[in-house]
């Protein structure tokens, strides 16, 4: 399904709110409380700029992919969801402080029972294509087996030069998918096969 508005959560695989944990406590061993690394947050109650505004107030990355409307506005691509570049202890912090109140949640990685984490490259070239602006990007909230099975590739030129991604076909138009792992994908407008490296 090709939808860029439906909100992103229980469909796939992760879940807001606290980790499960066994009799033995937390299953998997989650990256460092002082390490940084690309957070996955839920803005509550379409609060996501408001937190990037935050965010951006203390020094802190962040970043929300943002479409046009028929109106030309801008709005986020997808609801609730913010990127954050920090710490959990930072993110924790900022959370907590808001009591009972909170304007945002992690977003849970089921497999290990820990806050959703994106590689630095993955994150990467997502920013890189969802920064475009181009209404003929292509948000995927539901990613089907065939598109996963897409050749790996990098692209050598042109507006996403150096982006790694697979080959789908969306719209009838060859495009490169880049993957946000067990959350959504955004896919590149058409690029022409002479422009593509296989890795």
């Amino acid at each position: 399904m090709l939808d860029s508005t439906r909100p992103i959560g229980e469909t796939l695989n992760t879940h807001v709110g606290r980790p499960k944990t066994s009799s033995v406590g937390v299953l998997y061993q989650c990256r460092e409380t002082k390490e940084e690394g690309w957070f996955v947050l839920r803005a509550t109650y379409a609060r996501e700029l408001k937190v990037q505004e935050y965010m951006r107030e203390h020094g802190i990355p962040t970043f929300i992919p943002m479409t046009l409307t028929e109106n030309k506005l801008l709005v986020p691509a997808v609801s609730g969801l913010v990127f954050v570049r920090s710490t959990r202890d930072t993110i924790d912090g900022y959370i907590h402080s808001f009591g009972d109140e909170r304007p945002v949640n992690y977003y849970w990685d089921r497999t290990s029972n820990c806050p959703l984490t994106v590689p630095d490259k993955a994150m990467e070239d997502f920013i890189s294509v969802a920064s475009c602006m181009d209404p003929d990007i292509i948000y995927l909230t539901e990613i089907s087996d065939r598109l996963r099975e897409g050749q790996k590739v990098k692209v050598k030129d042109g507006p996403f030069k150096g982006i790694e991604g697979k080959v789908v076909r969306i719209r009838k138009s060859r495009r490169i998918m880049v993957e946000i792992p067990g959350m959504l994908a955004v896919a590149t407008t058409y690029v022409e096969l002479g422009n593509l490296e296989i890795i």
